[in-house]
């Protein structure tokens, strides 16, 4: 008892949990389940979070991930395309297969797919400031007809090599932080002549990770609570970590058991694919700890 009675204060972010993109997409596969349609499929997981994910299993959504699982779905299916966004030519495959497509990426994402495919069909090379290996970064890709190059790291910047001749077209991951945007955009223009920069990092992110730094500034124990696999989430942590070293990244309440709290005052943040139920049970959660 004694536990749940120490005075604590719990600083939750504003800005956490479900972005505006991500809310629409998940509203929007729950809409198609309530529409009564049997057959229905996401493209990829529709967020970055196991919960949700593992939630509309149950409700029999399955997830379909390549060209080949295009290939078995059935005419009269209903394909959702996740908040990420994909490649024009998966878009194109569903819609030959003959299958109903429903397109929930963000609609910040499809403004980067406007622009990337409106600069490269003028000859642009495409640079892309993100994780290659990202779904939202592999779609942007897939809507280039031109040359892409991305670039994640410092040492990638200083090593890009594009012609002199050549028209260079930024854009960025929406979810990248937004500092570290900044400095790899700033050594290529020492590296590249002909370049337009369109800073495509999402304002919810930009708020997100401004408030994430300020609170973790004030806390004495930070919590980053997000999905294994959330590019945001783990650029919250990182930029939470270098403010207060004890942050810890959790995905539920029960994660809570392996992290050492200390102090009186614990910051809480989510990713853009957090529930807020979650958010919500995590916080309830913490002054067991104490």
């Amino acid at each position: 008892m004694d536990k749940e009675k120490k005075d604590i204060t719990i600083k939750l972010a504003k800005t956490a949990g479900f972005c505006f993109g991500v809310k629409r997409a998940v509203n929007t596969v729950y809409e198609q389940i309530e529409k009564g349609d049997k057959l229905i499929y996401t493209y990829g997981p529709i967020i970055h979070n196991e919960e949700v994910v593992k939630d509309l299993e149950e409700k029999g959504v399955k997830v379909i991930e390549s060209e080949e699982d295009i290939e078995k779905i059935e005419a009269d299916a209903t394909v959702v395309i996740r908040s990420h966004g994909t490649t024009e030519k998966i878009c194109d495959l569903i819609k030959a297969k003959g299958a109903n497509i429903v397109d929930a990426t963000c609609p910040f994402v499809k403004k980067i797919h406007n622009i990337v495919a409106e600069k490269s069909e003028a000859g642009y090379h495409i640079v892309i400031i993100g994780n290659d290996k990202h779904p939202e970064v592999e779609g942007i890709k897939g809507w280039s007809k031109s040359s892409v190059t991305v670039i994640n790291t410092e040492e990638e910047a200083n090593s890009i090599s594009i012609s002199d001749d050549k028209n260079v077209c930024i854009v960025s991951q929406t979810t990248f932080n937004y500092k570290k945007f900044h400095k790899l955009v700033e050594i290529i223009q020492k590296k590249v002549y002909n370049v337009i920069i369109v800073n495509t990092i999402c304002n919810a992110t930009s708020e997100r990770q401004v408030e994430a730094k300020q609170i973790a500034t004030e806390v004495d124990s930070m919590i980053v609570i997000g999905g294994k696999t959330s590019s945001n989430t783990q650029k919250l942590y990182e930029i939470c970590k270098e403010e207060c070293k004890n942050t810890y990244y959790i995905q539920t309440a029960k994660d809570l058991e392996t992290v050492q709290l200390e102090g009186d005052v614990i910051g809480i943040t989510a990713g853009a694919s957090t529930p807020k139920n979650i958010i919500e049970e995590v916080q309830a959660n913490v002054r067991f700890k104490f």
